[in-house]
């Protein structure tokens, strides 16, 4: 069995600046980040969790933790992680990403925001807090966070959060909200590709390349530079088929404001026909590329967001318990958050024990040797 002093999640954060008086600490600050990382792991979701947690624990965790003044109390905790610089613990963070993972080229990264709904603070008028996440959708991996500032929104945080990430080579799919030039550069620059969806917000480009696929089908697409590909799928007596057109760079000169899209190379067109019980729904949504005009690889890349959802958004929610949260003070709901992204990264990335996450921290809770090889991946 590995030491736990060999457990290397922990190592990345040794050198985090301690944001306390020198006086009367009592506690090392790596043990204060070590027992809540485990804490978080093990199912914590308050600081009095994580301050039973440490003291149920406290001779175990001791076998690598100095524990000189024992465990601290749930008040230092919450002192602590208030006070930590996000952007450090965010350093830390990506530092230990980068060290157990390495992304394949044409991974997609999917951008996306979650607010927290119960951080918000109404007797001191906070709203709650939103965070831009990117997950990387092969490695199944929280790659980076971002809080979006209560007087902005995701605009101002993804080209923030995209700065610090090692994304070349990958590709990168944001919504609506996110399509917008200096978005688009930033990722030209970080040497990845775009995927942006279009909506009405983008105003005249929008209407300009619906324009394009109504002419292109109007001929039924002759003599137009494009690509297509289609999907099938069958079940739960529902069928949905997916169509997916782009055209050429060749194809855009229509287009009145290209030059100002950094790397823009192709238009795409996406179709769902859903069939459900004799009825029949069409749906038609529009995006913009830098990616070479590849029907099927753009759609499937289209594709992968959903995982978001499904893997990121809906077991933090589930499995623990974020939006119940009323942890709200100065830096903690950020640096909390980002304690979940670690507990979910590391619990994700274990394959011996074939359950689901929540399963997984009652287990890593239970069994101090699972714990171990979960810290050490």
């Amino acid at each position: 069995m590995n030491s736990p002093t060999d457990a290397r999640i922990l190592s990345h954060f040794a050198d985090l600046d301690d944001p306390r008086n020198q006086r009367g600490k009592d506690h090392r600050l790596l043990d204060i980040v070590a027992i809540a990382i485990c804490a978080v792991i093990c199912g914590a979701e308050s600081w009095v969790d994580i301050e039973l947690y440490g003291q149920s624990k406290q001779e175990w965790l001791g076998t690598f933790l100095s524990l000189n003044k024992g465990i601290p109390s749930h008040d230092t905790f919450a002192r602590v992680f208030a006070r930590l610089d996000p952007d450090q613990m965010q350093a830390c963070f990506i530092s230990w990403i980068r060290a157990i993972s390495q992304l394949s080229a044409g991974e997609v990264i999917a951008i996306d925001g979650k607010t927290v709904r119960h951080s918000y603070d109404r007797a001191n008028g906070k709203g709650a807090i939103h965070m831009v996440s990117a997950w990387a959708s092969a490695n199944r991996l929280v790659l980076g966070q971002r809080k979006v500032d209560e007087k902005s929104n995701e605009i101002t945080a993804i080209p923030q959060l995209l700065q610090v990430l090692a994304i070349e080579g990958c590709i990168v799919t944001i919504d609506a909200m996110g399509t917008q030039k200096e978005i688009a550069s930033v990722i030209i620059d970080k040497g990845a590709d775009y995927i942006l969806a279009l909506k009405g917000n983008q105003g005249g480009l929008f209407e300009d390349v619906q324009w394009l696929f109504e002419q292109a089908q109007a001929t039924q697409f002759q003599e137009v530079a494009h690509d297509f590909a289609q999907t099938i799928d069958k079940g739960h007596g529902r069928t949905e088929i997916r169509r997916c057109w782009t055209l050429s760079e060749s194809e855009l000169d229509y287009l009145v404001q290209k030059s100002q899209w950094k790397g823009l190379q192709t238009v795409v067109m996406l179709q769902s026909e859903r069939r459900v019980n004799g009825q029949v729904s069409t749906e038609s949504r529009y995006y913009i590329s830098s990616l070479a005009s590849h029907a099927a690889k753009i759609a499937a890349a289209i594709r992968t967001p959903w995982m978001v959802e499904n893997h990121l958004h809906w077991v933090l929610d589930v499995s623990f318990n974020e939006d119940a949260c009323r942890i709200r003070k100065d830096h903690a709901p950020q640096n909390l958050s980002l304690l979940r992204h670690i507990a979910l990264n590391l619990l994700g990335q274990d394959q011996s024990t074939k359950v689901g996450i929540a399963a997984k921290r009652k287990k890593a809770g239970w069994d101090d040797a699972y714990l171990l090889r979960i810290l050490a991946l």
